[in-house]
């Protein structure tokens, strides 16, 4: 075994691979375990720690057994030279894992964390099946014939994980023989969300059917097929739209031109875009693919990931029912706030007694749990200044000003509310702020600074040492800093 030539080609594809993760579903880390001969010890490549907690199942899985070793010689023998078997994922916790068997990497499983907000696992499974199959081609191939250009293509892999996932899903519901084409699907999707008619960006829905079972389909308006417009035409196509905007109707398309209007009776294997604006979602019928916005395809459900709110009203003594309540509370306020596209502040008060704010108080606070309360104060989230929202799950307050100190940490491109935030939180204690931003998503903060629950990246050489063994690493003997 080449040492030099295995580390470039694992640094080389777990690059390409977390960097077009990182475009799809945000800053996303990645590993891979393997073992290139049936003889071979398993091995880890994990730069960013991202297994860090998980060593318990694998010692279970690849130490104290060897059936991962027998399971897959029985796999690998029927595997021809070029082919590969994949593997499913593990079902590890926060983790989205796919792998393979094959003659020339006996064993492959690649991982990436499961962000909360994706809405599906299905897209990056494929990608992580991909990034297999590149490593196996590489590992195939000669060292001189190498060219590294399996990272390029895994960075540049959203869309064809779009398709692949889509494409295995329609088999399984229509069978092999689908003549629906997806790729100038999707190429129509990203082209039609970026055309605007009189300025506004497009909205309503266009559904998908295969040209076999548009009989399935019960149109309301039909197109003759000789005056069909086709679904390249993104400008007509978007003008379309307008009469399905805002009502159950749906822009029919057999995938090269559009057929009709149809009413809201759409099959499940429907393929459905759905614009929303400046955004959208692919569905398969109720089944959400993957976003879209500003070109590109993306695993974002477009709501706040409020994780880190989460844990730290886990650290707080509130009990796991009262934390569970004041957490739903939160996320309804900040999701109406989304929603309604306008920024808006949240103080969370832990403390035992409310600290003082300047702003709108009440004579009694609003019981958040009562269903008109919350709605009124989802209401006043459009209000200039922050609600005040107390560990009992009142609201104390609102168009509260935070007032502080400069801290270090500012970021004046951030606005008001962010270092507004970063000043309060510094000067009190048992204080978590959510800032809404109309344009920048959601920002948690406490103790002056935001809560960040990302991993940053850090480049590696190509030059690496050859990964430890799975057993050196469970028992702590490799520090990957």
């Amino acid at each position: 075994m080449d040492e030099t030539f295995l580390c470039k080609c694992i640094v080389d594809t777990l690059d390409g691979l977390r960097d077009g993760l990182a475009h799809f579903s945000g800053p996303s880390r990645a590993a891979v375990i393997f073992a290139l001969d049936p003889d071979d010890p398993m091995r880890v490549f994990d730069p960013q720690q991202l297994l860090k907690g998980h060593e318990p199942r694998f010692r279970e899985l690849y130490i104290d057994t060897e059936n991962w070793r027998r399971h897959s010689a029985i796999r690998t023998g029927g595997c021809g030279p070029g082919e590969m078997t994949p593997m499913d994922n593990l079902g590890l916790a926060g983790l989205i894992s796919c792998g393979g068997l094959s003659k020339t990497v006996f064993y492959q499983m690649w991982f990436t964390e499961h962000h909360p907000d994706m809405c599906s696992v299905g897209p990056t499974e494929c990608w992580l099946e991909h990034a297999a199959w590149r490593f196996s081609h590489d590992m195939a191939g000669e060292r001189n014939l190498y060219t590294g250009i399996s990272g390029y293509f895994l960075r540049e892999y959203a869309m064809h994980a779009v398709r692949d996932h889509i494409v295995d899903e329609l088999n399984r519901l229509l069978g092999m023989d689908t003549r629906i084409r997806v790729y100038p699907i999707l190429d129509a999707i990203l082209g039609i969300s970026r055309t605007r008619e009189e300025r506004a960006w497009p909205r309503g829905e266009l559904v998908f059917i295969d040209p076999g079972r548009m009989g399935d389909i019960r149109f309301l308006a039909k197109f003759p097929a000789r005056e069909r417009p086709g679904l390249s035409n993104f400008k007509h196509v978007r003008k379309l739209l307008l009469a399905v905007e805002n009502s159950p109707r749906k822009l029919v398309s057999d995938g090269s031109s559009i057929v009709g209007i149809s009413g809201n009776d759409i099959p499940g294997y429907a393929i459905v875009a759905d614009f929303r604006g400046g955004h959208g979602f692919v569905r398969l019928q109720d089944r959400l693919v993957c976003s879209f916005s500003d070109g590109r395809f993306k695993s974002t459900t477009h709501r706040a990931k409020l994780v880190q709110v989460e844990e730290a009203l886990l650290e707080v003594d509130l009990g796991n029912e009262n934390g569970g309540y004041l957490y739903r509370i939160i996320t309804e306020l900040v999701h109406h706030a989304e929603t309604a596209k306008h920024g808006c502040t949240v103080v969370i008060d832990l403390n035992d007694t409310p600290v003082e704010i300047s702003g709108q108080t009440l004579t009694r606070p609003l019981d958040l749990e009562d269903p008109d309360s919350l709605a009124l104060a989802k209401s006043l989230t459009a209000v200039d200044g922050a609600l005040h929202v107390g560990r009992g799950r009142k609201l104390h307050g609102f168009a509260c000003l935070l007032h502080g100190r400069s801290v270090p940490g500012e970021d004046r491109s951030r606005g008001a509310r962010y270092n507004s935030a970063l000043r309060f939180t510094a000067e009190h204690a048992g204080i978590i702020v959510v800032v809404v931003s109309a344009d920048r998503g959601v920002s948690v903060i406490q103790d002056g600074g935001e809560i960040n629950a990302q991993c940053g990246w850090k480049p590696l050489g190509s030059c690496i040492p050859l990964p430890p063994t799975v057993a050196g690493w469970v028992a702590g003997e490799y520090d990957s800093t």
